[in-house]
């Protein structure tokens, strides 16, 4: 950094050099507004300031580090698997419906738009996966991390009676994206509802 800030995740900072500040930010760097809405919300995100001149190092728990580049554009992305952004990235919270339910992530999650890069965590090395108007793509809830472009994106239930009689793939519920983006996924299935189906 050479003067400017990074918004990060609360105690990711691993090491640094040159001269740093840190400072705690209310409702994910949202001010009042945010803190109440990701209250509301349950988009649990807790961020700090990080300003000054020289590097700084960001982790958590080992997970890979996937930067996501942003020109005036919007990614949505679970609040558990965002580490920093730029902070003259905007960040806010949006409706998933039960996509965040039968994640396990809640029925909200956190979108980061504008100019700039943002580091998405993964439990493995991201994939990347391109959607198209011709090529729908299906997602396990439990894999997903972030989308971005003009995709739409709805919850598939394909529980049926082999499902409820054990017989079942055990892949009772996915997302459907359709339109035309990126979705990012991890090689790792993280707890969820539908799993449990």
């Amino acid at each position: 950094m050479s003067g400017d800030a990074v918004k990060a995740k609360n105690g990711s900072m691993v090491a640094y050099d040159g001269r740093m500040t840190f400072k705690k930010m209310s409702g994910g760097g949202e001010g009042l507004r945010g803190m109440v809405t990701r209250r509301l919300t349950g988009e649990q995100m807790e961020v700090m300031e990080v300003k000054g001149e020289g590097t700084c190092y960001f982790a958590d728990r080992a997970s890979e580090i996937n930067l996501v580049s942003l020109h005036g554009d919007k990614l949505w992305v679970e609040a558990s698997n965002l580490l920093c952004a730029d902070a003259g990235l905007r960040t806010g919270t949006s409706f998933t419906g039960l996509r965040g339910g039968a994640s396990g992530n809640g029925l909200f999650t956190t979108t980061v738009e504008g100019t700039g890069q943002a580091a998405l965590m993964s439990d493995g090395p991201a994939v990347v996966l391109r959607v198209s108007p011709q090529y729908p793509l299906h997602v396990d809830p439990g894999a997903y991390i972030a989308h971005q472009g003009q995709v739409r994106q709805h919850f598939q239930a394909g529980v049926n009676f082999r499902t409820l009689m054990g017989e079942g793939s055990g892949e009772a519920f996915q997302i459907r994206f359709e339109g035309d983006g990126l979705v990012y996924v991890q090689p790792s299935e993280r707890n969820t509802i539908g799993g449990d189906v």
